[in-house]
């Protein structure tokens, strides 16, 4: 991740020479750390990879660090940690949504197939893990919690609500799940990494929950109101397969005449072109879709609020614009 790439809620020159520095070794590492004997995997492996991204996870692990000793000897290898972590469950969710595009270029089941993509996706587990044991038996716990939530995230996402528990409500401990608990552990082990002291680890991953949250509902917003130069991805893509995001369910939460087809049409998948582009038309003109941006920020709020606890650092500063960034994706 180049100089030219970092966001720019980070302004302080000092601090961004850093986490520049410590983001170019990430990057070196990740590319060693996909590297097999065997050529084919190396190249299943880099896909991803390649294709870039906004590396958000190992940057909360650098600007954790911040707080302690960004030069600590465990941050590099735990940013590469959740990284790869992440992008192992890329492969893992292409292929349950049957993408077709992923970070502006083929995702890896449509390059190759699902088996691959499978495999590929566990194949970077394996090396995060690898990774992780040199981290010591704390790491090696946090990750498996971590992992555990993930796992009923989807698993949650997959059955749905049950009995009476609403569907705002389910889908946001589905989100904290799937995204909010491994940028939670960023925040954790890049402060804990650096031998920051354990208010600031709490801290740090209160905050990545609450900023996980309000980053994954910005994003299913970007999915509803950017084309697919802007995002990287097929916009729609929850639509397409009958999976449904907060505006969704707000809006089909709405009884007006007015939203009638709207809210027939997301009732089922949508994966046929006129239906698929009549549904993101409605849903982008529908009050639901402000709502949901309501709703991103008051996580991206709560965030910012546990960052009363820290030292007032230049990290602190970015990690406040962080909150504005995630925010001001929606629109």
């Amino acid at each position: 991740m180049p100089a030219a790439h970092l966001p720019d809620f980070v302004v302080d020159p000092v601090l961004e020479a850093d986490l520049t520095t410590g983001l170019d070794l990430v990057e070196k590492s990740l590319r060693d750390a996909v590297r097999s004997d065997y050529p084919f995997v190396t190249e299943a492996s880099r896909h991803l990879v390649d294709a870039g991204g906004k590396r958000f996870r190992p940057l909360l692990v650098l600007l954790a660090a911040q707080f302690g000793d960004p030069g600590a000897p465990g941050v590099i290898p735990a940013a590469v940690v959740v990284e790869l972590t992440h992008l192992a469950t890329l492969y893992h969710d292409d292929v349950m949504d049957e993408a077709t595009l992923r970070r502006g270029a083929a995702s890896a089941n449509a390059r190759w197939d699902n088996t691959v993509a499978i495999l590929t996706g566990d194949f970077l587990f394996a090396r995060a893990s690898d990774i992780l044991a040199d981290l010591g038996p704390e790491a090696v716990r946090i990750q498996a919690q971590t992992f555990e939530r993930l796992c009923t995230g989807q698993i949650r996402e997959t059955v749905g609500p049950e009995g009476d528990f609403a569907a705002v409500d389910h889908h946001l401990r589905v989100l904290a799940d799937k995204t909010g608990s491994l940028i939670a552990t960023s925040g954790r082990f890049g402060a804990m990494m650096a031998g920051a002291d354990p208010e600031t680890v709490r801290t740090m991953t209160s905050f990545g929950e609450a900023i996980g949250v309000a980053f994954q509902l910005a994003d299913d917003i970007v999915d509803i109101t950017s084309d697919a130069n802007e995002s990287g991805k097929t916009p729609g893509t929850d639509l397409r397969e009958g999976v449904p995001t907060l505006s969704m369910l707000y809006a089909l939460d709405g009884t007006d005449a007015s939203s009638a087809r709207l809210r027939e049409l997301l009732g089922r998948p949508l994966p046929e072109e006129p239906e698929h582009a009549e549904a993101l038309a409605l849903l982008r003109a529908h009050p639901a879709l402000e709502s949901a941006r309501d709703e991103a920020r008051r996580w991206s709020a709560l965030a910012r609020n546990e960052l009363d606890a820290l030292p007032d650092i230049p990290a602190r500063k970015a990690l406040e614009g962080l909150c504005d960034y995630v925010v001001n994706r929606t629109g």
